[in-house]
């Protein structure tokens, strides 16, 4: 995480940051989630996410959110880490962290063009839609691939070293 540009931990950065982006006249699309143990299913919703815009800004939930959200025993990867594995994608503009356990109070903030969750959310559900749509963009869930997930990974670890 260390020196790379793409990960802004800092709230007042990152506005300046997304602010400046949106007077070039780019399109800001906006994720967020847990993205503990990197997996294709994460990938391939994040190259999707990047289509729908010019930037993508992905918040990630901070290892105290993850542990309230999750339980005690994860994150399995902490949060600098974390970053630093998705900075890496080329699809991924933008990483920073959210210690609340939704992320509304940012997507308030960056008020982005396009919202963007996988499709196990429905579009009436995903947190921070209506901010997003009283500002005039728009909000889209991502076709969820079936059995990719990071709890699944760890089911198949775990049985595996049974």
């Amino acid at each position: 995480m260390k020196n790379n540009p793409k990960v802004i931990p800092d709230r007042k950065k990152l506005l300046a940051a997304v602010g400046a982006l949106k007077k070039q006249g780019k399109k800001i699309v906006f994720t967020n989630g847990c993205y503990d143990l990197l997996h294709v299913g994460h990938v391939r919703f994040l190259t999707a996410a990047k289509k729908l815009g010019d930037v993508l800004v992905l918040a990630l939930n901070s290892d105290s959110s993850v542990k309230r959200i999750k339980g005690p025993k994860r994150p399995v990867v902490a949060q600098a880490e974390r970053a630093e594995l998705l900075a890496a994608l080329e699809c991924v503009d933008i990483v920073t962290f959210f210690g609340e356990d939704d992320p509304y109070e940012i997507i308030k903030q960056v008020v982005p063009d396009v919202l963007v969750k996988g499709g196990d959310w429905a579009v009436g559900k995903i947190i921070g839609a209506d901010v997003v749509s009283a500002a005039g963009g728009r909000v889209k869930n991502i076709r969820y691939i079936k059995g990719k997930s990071t709890t699944n990974v760890i089911a198949k670890v775990l049985k595996y070293y049974k």
